[in-house]
């Protein structure tokens, strides 16, 4: 393990054990529920950042993985529910609502909070591998690949709304259960919520990084660089873009229960144009090669944009002041905040390795000249 890569290990570890100490620090219910809320958009950005800014897959569609996983936590939820109004099976009100007789069969197993978490997992990454191998197999790549997963986003959410009967329509999925684990329940408003929300982005972060660092995430790097030489020393390069596209996914499904489980319900709404853009946005400002930046670019982006918007002195202009912020970094900080971070930490690096090389040069000239005083 190189010096960087221990140095890289450290810093996430401070942010992160920095992240889990702040319930220490804050007794107010309603700010530790909205700052799980920022880490959970931490971790679907940590997601974009491991496509987009080490494969080169840039997915305009994050959000999609994000609302099927929150749709699966919301399911598994609804049903431990009393509902208001129940049919004779204990339907979802909103089936009683729609004239539905019976509990679809696909709702079954959700029955099971061990398979509602397992599918908010795993159908997301279904989902990221089956369109990411019609994409990459296909070789779609650049503009195409994002144009493509916008589009795959909007007919999933087109879907959800439609089926109102089975998904609650634009309404969503509402009156959801606390979330618990072995009878242990997690208040959306209390410090365990936040607490399993800052181990899970921790728990991302490094599994992130880990494999940024492998052999496979540097064959990921070089494809992103040099796609077609890669192809030529016989890697299968669509093979490993759909594994970096289907980790994303998983990454994203996660953060999409917990933000069902932090917000207390679920709505077409996460699966929509404007959450997929304003990823981009985070990613972009806080730097898209760098895991910690992209996390560090939500959380910062949107604490300003929850702080503005609830300013009453730049309520009808927060929008106008985020878009600047967006188009200054871009032209200023291409790299985002990490790389400008990373670009003056290598100048320092430069000035202390020259001043000790000077100091050396300096010894030996001396030293020298001792020698040739001597009788």
């Amino acid at each position: 393990m190189s010096g960087k890569t221990k140095t890289e290990i450290a810093i996430y570890a401070v942010v992160c054990l920095a992240i889990l100490l702040v319930p220490l620090f804050l007794d107010d219910a309603f700010l530790l529920n909205k700052y799980a809320r920022y880490l959970v958009l931490g971790m679907l950005a940590i997601a974009l950042s491991l496509s987009w800014g080490y494969a080169g897959i840039l997915n305009l569609g994050q959000a999609t993985t994000f609302g099927l996983g929150s749709y699966c936590m919301a399911m598994a939820l609804k049903l431990k529910t009393i509902p208001v109004h129940t049919g004779s099976d204990g339907l979802p009100d909103f089936m009683v609502w729609n004239n539905v007789a019976e509990l679809p069969w696909f709702w079954k197993p959700f029955y099971s909070m061990s398979f509602g978490v397992a599918a908010g997992i795993l159908i997301p990454v279904l989902f990221a591998a089956l369109l990411g191998w019609f994409m990459f197999r296909g070789r779609v790549t650049g503009v195409y690949a994002a144009i493509t997963t916008l589009a795959a986003m909007v007919v999933v959410q087109l879907l959800i709304i439609d089926q109102q009967a089975y998904t609650g329509g634009f309404n969503g999925i509402t009156d959801l259960a606390q979330f618990d684990v072995a009878g242990f329940a997690f208040d959306a408003y209390g410090p365990a919520i936040y607490y399993l929300v800052a181990i899970c982005l921790t728990a991302s972060l490094f599994v992130a990084l880990a494999i940024t660092k492998s052999k496979a995430g540097l064959i990921v790097q070089a494809i992103r660089d040099e796609e077609d030489r890669v192809r030529f020393f016989g890697y299968d390069v669509a093979l490993y873009k759909i594994f970096i596209f289907s980790v994303s996914g998983a990454i994203a499904g996660l953060a999409g229960m917990l933000y069902t489980i932090v917000m207390e319900f679920a709505s077409p709404t996460f699966l929509g144009v404007p959450i997929s853009l304003s990823v981009v946005i985070w990613v972009a400002v806080g730097g898209r090669q760098s895991l910690l930046g992209a996390m560090l670019g939500a959380l910062v982006v949107t604490g300003m944009q929850g702080a503005l918007s609830e300013s009453e002195t730049f309520l009808d202009s927060w929008t106008l002041i985020m878009g600047l912020l967006f188009v200054l970094v871009v032209l200023f900080l291409p790299k985002g905040i990490a790389g400008a971070v990373e670009t003056i930490a290598g100048r320092f690096e430069r000035r202390r390795v020259l001043a000790r090389r000077r100091s050396k040069r300096a010894d030996a000239v001396g030293t020298a000249r001792h020698l040739e005083s001597l009788p």
